[in-house]
């Protein structure tokens, strides 16, 4: 994607859950994310606060670092944003965390351009774009 992609990458209408145990790559993220449009819901660093905002407002597309604070795994999460049908893109320090791949619309490994996380985006909301 080229640096002009990048600048006109359009997320309008797209509600985007940021899960993300370091505050400053999700504060990063969420705004990276704004500044294309998205409706940002987060970023929340636990499971039980990703659920309590789904349950709240369900989500087009989930961003969720696989490694959670207090060394909590996403693994539950991600199989219930996959049971509701929600995209998932999972970020990790390690180079293939144990997610099942049919799970995943995508796998970063951090640290993650804004390229390729705008790129991940933009396949996992393919077509998902609906007027509110």
């Amino acid at each position: 994607m080229s640096s002009s992609k990048i600048d006109s990458f359009d997320l309008r209408g797209i509600r985007v859950l940021v899960v993300e145990d370091s505050w400053q790559v999700g504060v990063a993220m969420k705004r990276l994310l704004q500044a294309h449009g998205a409706d940002v819901l987060g970023p929340v660093a636990t499971a039980a606060d990703a659920e309590r905002l789904v349950a709240e407002e369900s989500p087009d597309v989930a961003l969720v670092d696989f490694n959670l604070r207090g060394g909590e795994l996403a693994n539950a999460l991600v199989d219930r944003l996959y049971d509701r049908g929600v995209p998932i893109i999972v970020t990790s320090g390690y180079a293939a965390p144990p997610v099942a791949p049919e799970k995943a619309a995508a796998i970063l490994s951090k640290p993650i351009s804004e390229e390729r996380l705008l790129e991940s985006m933009r396949l996992a909301t393919a077509g998902r774009k609906v007027p509110r």
